[in-house]
């Protein structure tokens, strides 16, 4: 991270008029400051306390009070030579000075360009000035730190009001604590960069009786529009599509398009690749397998998609420590390599026409339902008897895809469960363990947080149901935390 340039050095302040004593020095100033960079004499003096100032330039005659130092009822001292504009520093060239080591020019004050300029550190009231690379007028960079707010009017010029620094906002940037004790070097190159766990499989087991239902519905259309030849043409295309689970292009419009995902920019991918190379590292696993993506969300969370897609949020990516995102990240990467990923979209892929067919097929029953209602009452419950046995026809003679396809939600949210787990002990045997719990911690605040501002606003909110649990993917948080127990225990 950048930081904003050294304070200037410290200046003894020159006395004030009429006082019996001169300004004590600021804060840290032991011994009086270097002369300016190139200056080949002192800089110029001040007039003496014992004298009166002279009046500042066009103020005879004028009736414009001169403006007075904080605190003090008398009148500030003036340049020399305050007939005219203040005198350039000795062999600056016009320009202001540098401070001890800068590579670049002086900061430039406000009011510079016409705007008010602020007082010494310590004065009381008014803008703050500006560092190298401001946005002010005359600046030659853009800016890359904010300058703390100095109050004060401007004593130069006389009757103008003081006028705020520019506020550019930065986005918060969160600590980088990471480990990084492989620099990009792997301890050992893992035998497979992805696979095939229980989950995984057991996943795949139970979008079979989807998986056939699709194919039935599938083959029906292509043969029926098409004829014997063409028809089986496009069932085999279809069988074949599942492969573009696994071809990148195809994995990177999905993710756009679909997913709502984005390449990182340049400041996102600087941040993110290093803590990326680090978890990868420790996993055996090419970092360039996966390809890295960004979703614009305010929410803490990430994704893994397909065979080669890991995405995460702008705040995962802007608003945690570098430790907790690379948990994120071990986290995801588990799921890669435990073929959750891919495992998920190709069993969702080739039950689709199965869950459209259901679909239309709900549809065209409430329309069937709303015609009948116009008729009669009686027409209606003859419509209902027809589908109730039609259903019951379908229990007892295809009980074995019938059954597994009311249950099959039910078991895809436990294997989704169990591959939630699975993917935490996979970040915490990368050593993320007490990180993934600080995660874990955070979700947890969040819905904490949640209900009691339910409850300030007199409402209740809506506690998920047995149901509901069962259909869930992901196991809620003390469970997870449970489950990382085993990780966090200190060595005796």
């Amino acid at each position: 991270m950048s930081q904003p340039p050294g304070p200037a050095p410290a200046s003894p302040e020159p006395p004030y008029p009429g006082a019996a004593t001169p300004q004590p020095p600021y804060p840290g100033a032991s011994t009086p400051p270097p002369p300016y960079p190139g200056a080949a004499s002192p800089p110029p003096q001040y007039p003496a306390a014992s004298a009166p100032p002279p009046p500042y330039p066009g103020s005879p005659g004028t009736g414009v009070p001169e403006p007075q130092y904080p605190g003090t009822g008398s009148h500030p001292p003036q340049y020399p030579g305050a007939g005219g504009p203040a005198p350039q520093y000795p062999d600056a060239g016009g320009h202001p000075p540098q401070y001890p080591g800068a590579g670049g020019p002086a900061p430039e004050y406000p009011g510079a360009g016409g705007s008010s300029a602020s007082p010494y550190p310590g004065a009381g009231g008014g803008p703050a000035p500006q560092y190298p690379g401001s946005a002010a007028p005359g600046a030659a960079h853009q800016q890359t730190a904010i300058p703390p707010q100095y109050p004060g009017p401007d004593p130069r010029y006389p009757g103008q009001q003081p006028q705020p620094a520019p506020f550019v906002p930065r986005p918060a940037t969160a600590p980088d604590d990471l480990d990084y004790r492989h620099q990009g070097s792997r301890v050992h190159l893992a035998s497979h960069q992805r696979g095939a766990d229980a989950t995984a499989i057991g996943q795949l087991a139970t979008q079979i009786p989807g998986f056939l239902v699709s194919l039935a519905v599938v083959s029906s259309l292509a043969l029926g529009m098409f004829g014997t030849a063409v028809g089986w043409v496009v069932v085999v295309a279809w069988l074949a599509s599942g492969a573009l689970v696994f071809h990148r292009p195809t994995e990177l419009r999905f993710a756009r398009h679909v997913l709502k995902l984005r390449a990182p920019l340049a400041a996102e991918r600087a941040r993110l690749e290093p803590i990326w190379r680090e978890v990868t590292a420790r996993a055996g696993i090419e970092a360039n397998t996966y390809e890295l993506m960004v979703e614009n969300s305010d929410d803490l969370n990430a994704v893994a998609a397909a065979g080669h897609v890991v995405g995460v949020t702008t705040y995962a990516l802007n608003r945690i420590p570098s430790s907790n995102l690379a948990a994120v990240l071990a986290h995801e990467l588990g799921h890669h390599t435990g073929g959750h990923a891919w495992a998920g979209l190709l069993g969702y892929w080739y039950s689709l026409p199965g869950r459209l067919a259901w679909a239309f097929t709900r549809v065209l029953a409430r329309i069937a339902l709303a015609v009948a209602g116009v008729f009669s009452a009686a027409a209606t419950g003859l419509l209902i008897l027809f589908m109730g046995m039609f259903v019951l026809a379908g229990f007892l003679v295809a009980w074995y895809i019938t059954v597994p396809l009311v249950v099959a939600p039910y078991l895809l949210a436990y294997a989704g469960r169990l591959g939630e787990l699975r993917a935490d002990q996979q970040a915490a045997a990368l050593g993320f363990a007490p990180e993934m719990a600080q995660v874990l911690h955070h979700f947890q605040a969040e819905e904490d947080a949640a209900k009691a501002y339910a409850v300030t606003q007199g409402k209740k909110l809506k506690e998920p149901g047995g149901l509901a649990k069962l259909l869930s993917t992901h196991p809620d948080n003390y469970t997870r935390l449970r489950a990382l127990e085993p990780y966090l225990q200190l060595p005796r």
